[in-house]
């Protein structure tokens, strides 16, 4: 019985996981300098230091074998709430950043609920592909960018959160299709 609460807690307990729990703290810090004190380069260092133990806890889960349940579905929620957070304070200043805000909204609301069908189906969660990585990294540079760069052009800002935008959509789509796919799959297994 020992056994069993040690393997739990080594699955629950380690430092992928940790650094996502981490990522999760982070989030009210990051508003709190953005709205409370306009402090708009401690928000973006925050922001990017987010991001990277973003990159660095799924290098460690994969490196050395850390990969967990628990893991793949605590890291997409850290990330998405640090994003909804950056993004809806962006919107003061930026009101086109409504789009990829509410986009995402979207994208990770069905995601959530197609998520639950295809683990109840399959039994599996899945990771990130790389549509998905490449729409957070667009995502998290439109963000710092506009974080630090004051006055930011107004035709850039325009391209970058419209670029941004189109990965999320297109991010979407494939989620989408694939969890389709794996949802039929679960169901021609029954």
């Amino acid at each position: 019985m020992e056994q069993t609460h040690d393997h739990a807690a080594s699955t629950v307990f380690t430092i992928p996981n940790l650094l996502s729990f981490f990522r999760l703290l982070l989030i009210p810090v990051i508003v709190h300098m953005m709205v409370a004190e306009k402090n708009a380069l401690w928000a973006a260092g925050l922001v990017v230091l987010s991001g990277l133990t973003d990159v660095v806890d799924g290098f460690i889960a994969r490196r050395f074998h850390m990969v967990s349940d628990l893991g793949k579905a605590l890291d997409p929620i850290a990330d998405k709430l640090t994003q909804v957070a950056v993004l809806a304070c962006l919107t003061f200043q930026h009101p086109l950043m409504f789009l990829p805000l509410a986009l995402l909204m979207l994208k990770e609301t069905a995601a959530a609920v197609m998520g639950l069908v295809v683990i109840r189906r399959t039994g599996q969660v899945y990771g990130a592909d790389w549509h998905g990585k490449v729409a957070t990294a667009l995502l998290y540079t439109t963000m710092t960018l506009h974080l630090l760069w004051h006055p930011i052009s107004p035709l850039f800002s325009t391209v970058s959160i419209l670029l941004c935008t189109a990965a999320i959509g297109f991010s979407s789509v494939c989620y989408t299709v694939k969890n389709i796919q794996l949802i039929r799959m679960g169901k021609a297994a029954d």
